[in-house]
C-alpha cells in the first residue's frame, strides 16, 4: 500500500499493524469529458481494502482528496460497492473515512447513479453487518446521506464539515451566526455524530467501538474473557441515581463504558459495556451530568424527552438487529412538558416503546429511581417485554408522586388532608415492595449488589429464544 496519501494514512493508522491489504488499487476514472484523462485519477480518489482490528476483520475505503478532491463518480462508487459485496459475503464490518468534495460534476448522471448504487448497499448491509462511518473531512449535500445510512458516525473536532446544505446557504443564516455543518452542531444539536475527537483520539475511539461489537448478526454478542471480579461490591453505586454514565461506568467490567451520542440529548444515556466479558447494551435516563471532578454540572428533568426517546429507540434496535443484550437502568417520572416537545413526544415514546416490545434480545430492566406513569412503562418495563426486573429499596413504581395522587382524589379538602394522603398513597403505592407483591419486580437489591445480580440475570437469558408472529416488518 502507498502511505504518501493522507487516505492511506489514515487507514494505516485505523488497522493493526502492517495488516491493510488494498484491492482495486489500479482502478481509474473511464469518463473523458471536461478534460479528464483516466491517468489523472489514480485509485479513483478513493482507497478500498481489507485488514484486522484487534484480531477482527474489518473492510475500510478512505477518499484522497490529492485527486479530484475525493470526488465520487462511476469507479469510485463502484470500488465502495465491491467493498461491501466482500464485507456482505464474509460477514464483516464496513468503516468507511469520508474526505470529499462531494458528487463528481465531471461525470452528470453517471456520478447521480453513482451515490445511488452506494445508498443501495447501505441499506442492504443495514442489520446484516456494523457499518461505521469517519468523517474527517467534508462531507455534503448527497454524501451527508452516508453517516445516516450506517450505524455509528465519527466526526474530526475542528476541520470536519457534515451538511445536506452549506450554513450559507440556509435561510436567514451565515456560518458565523450558526455553524450547522460544524462536529459541534451535528453532535449535540441533530443528533447524528456518535463521537467527536481530533483524528488521531477519532481513530483509537473507532478501534475501542469495534472490540464492543460482533462481526455480524449471526454471530452473536461479543465474548472475551473477563478479568474482573464478578461480585464486585459498589458502595458508590447509590448515589449514582442522577448520572447514570458514572453508574455505567461502574457496573462495567474494568470500569469500561463506551457512550454513544453523548453530547445529544442528555437526559437518556446509550452506549456499550462487558459484563462477565459479554458486550451488553445500555440506555438509561439521567438527571444530573457531572464534571470530571464528580461535581454536579447540570440538572435535568428525570423526564422522557423527544430527542433521548429518538436517541434510546434507534440504539436498542441496533442492539436487537446485531443479538446484544440490553440492559436498562430506570429513573424517570413522566414526560417532558414544553409546547415544542408536544409535537414530537407522543411519536416519539411510541418509538421507544415499539423498540423495547420488538427486541427480542435478552431484556434486564433495574429501576434505580422513580418510574413513574406510563413513562416508566416505555423504559423497558415488565409490561413490554424485560425479561427480568429489578428494583433498588429506595425506588418508586407507580402512577404519579402521592402528593399530585392526592391533590387529584382529595381535591378541595385542605392541605392537612393532603399531606396526610400523600403520605399514605407513598408508602401504600410507590414502594418498590408494593410492586415486587404483585409480581412487577422480580428481585430487591441493594444498590452495590447490582453488578452480580445483573451478570447474573444475563447469564441465566444467555440462550434466550423468542417466536413472534410472522411478518415482513413492524411500520412504527
Amino acid at each position: 500500500m502507498s502511505t504518501t496519501s493522507k487516505a492511506s494514512q489514515r487507514i494505516a493508522a485505523l488497522l493493526d499493524d502492517n495488516s491493510f491489504v488494498e484491492i482495486g488499487a489500479l482502478v481509474t476514472a473511464r469518463a473523458t469529458d471536461f478534460n479528464m484523462k483516466p491517468n489523472e485519477t489514480p485509485s479513483d480518489g478513493c482507497v478500498t481494502g481489507y485488514g484486522v482490528i484487534n484480531g477482527k476483520p474489518v473492510y475500510v475505503y478512505s477518499q484522497d482528496t490529492s485527486v479530484m478532491n475525493g470526488t465520487i463518480g462511476e469507479m469510485h462508487a463502484r470500488k465502495i460497492t465491491n467493498l461491501y459485496d466482500l464485507a456482505m459475503k464474509t460477514g464483516s464490518p464496513v468503516i468507511g473515512l469520508i474526505d470529499s468534495a462531494g458528487l463528481r460534476l465531471q461525470e452528470a448522471a453517471d456520478a447521480l447513479n453513482a451515490f445511488g448504487a452506494i445508498y443501495q448497499k447501505q441499506t442492504c448491509a443495514s442489520g446484516v453487518i456494523p457499518q461505521i462511518t469517519a468523517i474527517l473531512g467534508s462531507c455534503g449535500g448527497g454524501l451527508a446521506l452516508f453517516p445516516t445510512l450506517t450505524d455509528f458516525t465519527f466526526m474530526e473536532a475542528k476541520n470536519a464539515k457534515l451538511f445536506v446544505n452549506a450554513p450559507n446557504a440556509l435561510d436567514g443564516n451565515v456560518i458565523t451566526k450558526c455553524d450547522s455543518s460544524s462536529a459541534a452542531f451535528q453532535s449535540e444539536e441533530s443528533g447524528i455524530v456518535d463521537v467527536v475527537a481530533e483524528e488521531a483520539v477519532l481513530l483509537s475511539k473507532i478501534r475501542e467501538l469495534i472490540a464492543f461489537l460482533p462481526v455480524n448478526n449471526k454471530e452473536g454478542s461479543d465474548m472475551v474473557e473477563c478479568t474482573d471480579d464478578l461480585n464486585r461490591v459498589n458502595e458508590e453505586l447509590a448515589n449514582c441515581v442522577g448520572d447514570t454514565s458514572i453508574a455505567l461506568s461502574i457496573l462495567a467490567d474494568n470500569n469500561d463504558f463506551f457512550e454513544v451520542k453523548a453530547g445529544y440529548a442528555k437526559d437518556m444515556v446509550t452506549g456499550f459495556l462487558k459484563l462477565d466479558g459479554v458486550t451488553v447494551g445500555a440506555v438509561a435516563n439521567r438527571s444530573e451530568v457531572c464534571d470530571e471532578a464528580g461535581k454536579v454540572a447540570e440538572k435535568l428533568d428525570a423526564a422522557l424527552s423527544v430527542e433521548g426517546c429518538e436517541k434510546a429507540a434507534a440504539f436498542v434496535s441496533f442492539c436487537d438487529a446485531f443479538n446484544i443484550p440490553v440492559l436498562t437502568l430506570t429513573n424517570v417520572k413522566g414526560y417532558q412538558a414544553t409546547v415544542n416537545s408536544e409535537k414530537g413526544i407522543a411519536r416519539a415514546a411510541g418509538r421507544l416503546t415499539y423498540a423495547f416490545a420488538n427486541a427480542t434480545v435478552p431484556k434486564v430492566n433495574v429501576i434505580i429511581g422513580k418510574a413513574l406513569g406510563t413513562a416508566a412503562i416505555a423504559m423497558n418495563s415488565k409490561a413490554i417485554g424485560a425479561d427480568i426486573t429489578m428494583a433498588w429499596p429506595d425506588a418508586q413504581i407507580g402512577t404519579m408522586e402521592g402528593r399530585l395522587a392526592a391533590k387529584i382524589m382529595y381535591d378541595g379538602q385542605g392541605a392537612e388532608v393532603i399531606n396526610e394522603k400523600a403520605a399514605e398513597y407513598d408508602a401504600l403505592q410507590l414502594g418498590a415492595l408494593s410492586a415486587a407483591r404483585r409480581g412487577y419486580v422480580d428481585q430487591m437489591i441493594e444498590a452495590a449488589d447490582t453488578r452480580k445480580y445483573v451478570i447474573g440475570a444475563f447469564e441465566m437469558l444467555f440462550t434466550k429464544s423468542e417466536d413472534r408472529p410472522a411478518k415482513k416488518h413492524g411500520t412504527v
